[in-house]
């Protein structure tokens, strides 16, 4: 955990739910009321923010005591308790949606992810995320990913070169747009990895007979047509598969014989996991 990072995102999150002040939990409960609340498991999956929410919770009220019952990558099942937290009430509450917001969608992707990976076993494809993610929360996101069993793409626009089609059709062409990039990164003295998107067999053909890649996104391919370019390729570069893959067909494009295979809808359009916090009456 990147701990600055999330520091930075709790103390931006907290301003933004919070305000000037949580006036129901002011309102209502008297400021030396103590409590003690459990969070509770309503799905099926892998849980994931367990870590964050205890930096929640700690950034809310330091004095808040969080016992773990359950950690992150932990399978859960409906009606276990993944923490429970004790001190002020007024504290408790004023984290509670934070918490939740962020562990509900951290396990869903993790739970997604993890559902995949399964899928892949036995092949020698590993699933990746993308850079389709929730502005803000990209790290959290990635963060999940990897609870989930799956691996982590770039980050952003600045730690890997990444040659789309875009990219290939205003530079000129493939050959051009791979010289351009070295040139680049030449003059501004950086180390980069570079991956090329290719769309069909003749792209292919002509990043095969430029070089100076590390890696190549094969974009929509059919299977016949993947498992062509894989062959192609003879594992002389990394191979990434995307495009029109989901749950149902993916374990066929592994079998294909590819490296990676991305997968927007890790974090795009993942169902969350449902979580609550509820007081525990004693």
């Amino acid at each position: 955990m990147d701990k600055q990072l999330i520091h930075q995102f709790i103390v931006g999150a907290l301003a933004e739910d919070v305000g000037d002040g949580d006036h129901t939990s002011l309102a209502t409960i008297p400021g030396d009321t103590t409590g003690k609340a459990k969070l509770l498991v309503k799905d099926n999956g892998v849980l994931a923010g367990v870590e964050l929410a205890v930096a929640i919770f700690h950034e809310v009220d330091p004095e808040l005591k969080v016992t773990l019952l359950k950690h992150d990558g932990d399978l859960v099942a409906f009606g276990d308790i993944a923490l429970e937290v004790l001190g002020k009430a007024r504290s408790i509450l004023t984290a509670e949606r934070l918490v939740l917001n962020c562990m509900q969608r951290m396990s869903g992707i993790a739970t997604t992810t993890h559902q995949i990976t399964e899928l892949l076993k036995g092949t020698s494809a590993k699933v990746l995320d993308t850079r389709k993610t929730t502005p803000g929360l990209r790290y959290l996101e990635k963060w999940a990913v990897t609870i989930g069993g799956g691996v982590n793409h770039r980050f952003g626009l600045y730690d890997m070169i990444l040659i789309k089609d875009n990219h290939v059709d205003y530079s000129g062409g493939i050959r051009q747009a791979i010289e351009n990039t070295h040139q680049y990164l030449k003059e501004q003295h950086k180390a980069l990895a570079i991956e090329i998107e290719v769309r069909n067999i003749n792209e292919l053909e002509q990043v095969l007979q430029t070089g100076g890649v590390d890696r190549i996104l094969l974009d929509n391919f059919n299977l016949n047509d993947l498992k062509l370019a894989v062959r192609k390729v003879n594992k002389n570069y990394i191979t990434e598969a995307s495009g029109g893959i989901t749950i149902d067909n993916i374990r066929s494009y592994a079998e294909c014989g590819v490296d990676f295979i991305s997968v927007g809808a890790l974090t795009h359009s993942v169902k969350s996991l449902d979580l609550s916090l509820k007081a525990i009456k004693e």
